[in-house]
């Protein structure tokens, strides 16, 4: 995997997105799109009612739930999937049963199969997949990112070891049972009547250099991964799976593959398992993405999302694609972050869809963006159920760089420098950098209040010792606010601790609510609840005289 060989969005750079991670990293690059158009942007808390007329599955934590506003129009948007896409739309979209039966129905090519419910038992899903044919691919009907999908079975055998495996270990009493259709992973994504971006997805790979071992290729791979916003939180896992799957190509973790030999670690090429993102929206031939605008149509009120595919390029354009499921509510990092080929502005294309009156809204060289923990932590603490970000500067905005040589490192200078700057209506940073001076970037509509900033950095003599500055032009991304940075490397780890600390208090609040749901279910609570009632009866009592 060579990233340099990937060409990512330029104002999505890997700061911006830096404390997104996951499904957060889908919802906030949309979010970021809307608010840099002026919209008003505010992030719910799960229980908001604003949102109860939406399907939001798994909303365990905030940085999902969004809303974007203009002067006369709301929308609400649950990570990628904004409300113009219907309940409906989304329970027929995510159910792969009804999805086969509708784009069957409309001729749609799709894999042949059946779904089975918990009553049905294993020889009767046997007796179906001989009828069928091999080779198959087992999948539970409710799952996601590959968990619990088996694929190639080639023989009963197979088959029944698959049926232990996700129906008896994985705990996926409902299951379908498809045909297993040969060719490449790939996922289209729609919006309307186009389609506007386009991955293929290989399986978790490394190749050989002669010289590492498979394990050590992995942990090398890793490390790349590590460079990518999407990818960062995918890395390859050495498990069963994995080495079961090199197993049966005559490999162990520890053989050293041949100089520029390529091996396959998984069947499945899902991204959260390792797989990686290939940019081929210009490769595609239009046939296959008329294809995925169809299947997208298929489903009333899916007015956009992911199309899943299996692609057999050496076939005629007409029939070299079968659609494999859709995607209501699907993940973006892969067509953003891809390892090879150009990224695809899919946020930019929702945001057309939903308030087309900011399509022509020129943005400036300077992309400002917004603290993402800073702007979460009120739902984080449970301190409040909306927290709205700042506004964006709009209007041409002027930025400059300041380099100040000197004794120039204090705190107290670098605060003071934070109050020049809002004196000035000014946003910006300061940065230490390790040869002792600083750079201090400044931004802000009103090219006099950028130009006079330089003034102010000669203005402490007391914290400071001043003794060049020079300046140039700045085009590069900036957050709101003014920042006061340590190093890039403390940078970093701050951000790391930061996001520790949240998903910790996630960790003790879902263990606070089981216990107390297990409290609340215990025998000693429900023995109790006459003598608790009878003292809540006499609390009112003494209230009341």
């Amino acid at each position: 995997m060579k990233q340099e060989n990937a060409q990512w969005l330029p104002h999505l750079t890997q700061e911006v997105v830096a404390d997104a991670r996951g499904w957060n990293l889908d919802a906030y690059i949309v979010a970021l799109e809307g608010w840099r158009r002026g919209l008003t942007l505010k992030w719910h808390a799960k229980d908001s009612e604003k949102f109860k007329d939406m399907r939001t599955w798994f909303v365990d934590s905030p940085g999902r739930l969004f809303s974007l506003s203009s002067e006369d129009k709301t929308h609400y948007f649950f990570r990628t999937r904004g409300d113009k896409v219907t309940n409906e739309a989304v329970d027929k979209g995510s159910d792969k049963e009804q999805t086969k039966a509708i784009l069957a129905e409309k001729d749609i090519p799709t894999a042949k199969g059946q779904q089975f419910s918990s009553q049905d038992n294993d020889e009767t899903i046997v007796a179906y997949a001989n009828k069928l044919g091999y080779p198959l691919v087992v999948k539970p009907t409710n799952a996601s990112f590959g968990r619990g999908v088996v694929t190639n079975i080639t023989n009963e055998q197979a088959l029944r070891a698959a049926l232990v495996n996700v129906r008896l270990k994985q705990s996926y009493s409902n299951i379908i049972v498809e045909q297993h259709i040969t060719g490449d992973d790939y996922r289209v994504y729609v919006v309307g009547d186009q389609a506007v971006a386009a991955m293929k997805r290989l399986p978790a790979n490394v190749v050989g250099d002669g010289v590492h071992s498979i394990k050590e290729l992995i942990q090398l791979k890793n490390a790349e991964r590590e460079e990518n916003p999407r990818l960062i939180s995918c890395l390859i896992k050495i498990n069963d799976e994995l080495i079961q799957t090199i197993s049966k190509k005559g490999y162990t973790i520890e053989t050293v593959l041949d100089e520029n030999e390529q091996l396959f670690l998984l069947e499945k090429s899902n991204i959260s398992i390792g797989g990686d993102p290939i940019s081929v929206m210009d490769e595609l031939p239009n046939e296959v993405k008329n294809l995925a605008v169809e299947a997208i149509q298929a489903i009333p009120g899916l007015a956009h999302g992911a199309v899943d595919m299996i692609v057999d390029l050496d076939k005629p354009a007409d029939k070299a694609a079968v659609i494999i499921e859709l995607n209501p509510t699907s993940q973006l990092g892969g067509l953003l972050f891809p390892v090879k080929g150009q990224a695809q502005d899919v946020p930019a294309t929702i945001i057309d869809y939903y308030f087309p009156e900011t399509k022509d809204i020129e943005t400036n060289d300077v992309q400002f963006y917004f603290d993402f923990i800073d702007v979460l932590s009120p739902l984080v603490s449970h301190s409040a159920d909306t927290s709205t970000v700042s506004p964006m500067p709009m209007g041409k905005v002027y930025a400059k760089k300041y380099t100040v040589i000197g004794d120039v490192q204090q705190i107290g200078y670098h605060m003071g420098l934070r109050k020049q700057a809002f004196e000035r209506y000014l946003n910006g940073l300061v940065l230490n950098l390790s040869d002792g001076n600083i750079e201090v970037v400044v931004a802000g509509t009103d090219p006099e209040m950028v130009d006079d900033f330089e003034n102010g950095l000669w203005e402490d003599p007391e914290r400071s010792e001043v003794v060049e500055v020079h300046k140039s032009e700045w085009t590069e991304p900036m957050k709101v606010g003014f920042e006061i940075k340590g190093d890039l490397k403390t940078q970093a780890d701050e951000i790391e601790t930061l996001i520790h600390d949240i998903e910790k208090t996630e960790i003790d609040l879902k263990a606070a609510e089981k216990q107390q749901q297990k409290y609340y279910n215990s025998f000693s609570w429900k023995a109790t609840w006459p003598l608790r009632a009878l003292g809540y009866v006499r609390k009112v009592i003494t209230n009341k005289r």
